[in-house]
């Protein structure tokens, strides 16, 4: 595993977040999965990742790099409504034990190991089946928020005219 240069965002063994994205990018992009960093939801919160796949399913991947910050979120079960798969994405050396318990909601999750040059599934996500108009929907959303990012440069933090996809 490599080390990273951001240390302000560092999590366990010197991994970060963009590490960790740029390895699961990696694994998807294998896999016809095609997603963005920082995706914006309709609840307000943020997908670390949010992506289609090839039969045009939602995929979400929240970013874990340290044992604090996985313990320490409560937010996570609002991502449910809206992927029709989701994961954890962690480092390899994380303690991920937790998410086997009840309250990581092992049976509607998967989770994934990266580091900043690849990634594996070390267990699948099962199907959740978003309704058909929702998937309309954040699929639109999805598509709109990636040709804006390509217009107005990739970054994922602007948004002109104070839009939020």
């Amino acid at each position: 595993m490599a080390e990273s240069d951001s240390p302000s965002l560092a999590g366990d063994a010197g991994h970060t977040a963009e590490a960790l994205v740029r390895g699961i990018g990696r694994l998807f992009a294998r896999n016809d999965i095609w997603c963005l960093p920082e995706m914006p939801l309709r609840c307000g919160r943020r997908a670390d990742l949010m992506g289609i796949d090839a039969k045009g399913r939602i995929v979400i991947v929240e970013i874990k790099v340290s044992r604090a910050d996985l313990l320490g979120d409560a937010k996570w079960p609002d991502y449910l409504d809206y992927c029709d798969r989701f994961f954890w994405g962690l480092p390899p050396a994380l303690d991920r034990g937790c998410l086997e318990t009840e309250a990581f909601l092992p049976e509607k999750c998967g989770v994934i190991l990266a580091d900043g040059y690849d990634a594996e599934i070390v267990r699948p996500a099962p199907l959740l089946q978003l309704a058909a108009a929702r998937r309309k929907t954040e699929t639109e959303r999805l598509a709109r928020t990636s040709l804006r990012r390509l217009v107005t440069g990739g970054d994922p933090k602007t948004l002109p005219w104070g839009t939020q996809g």
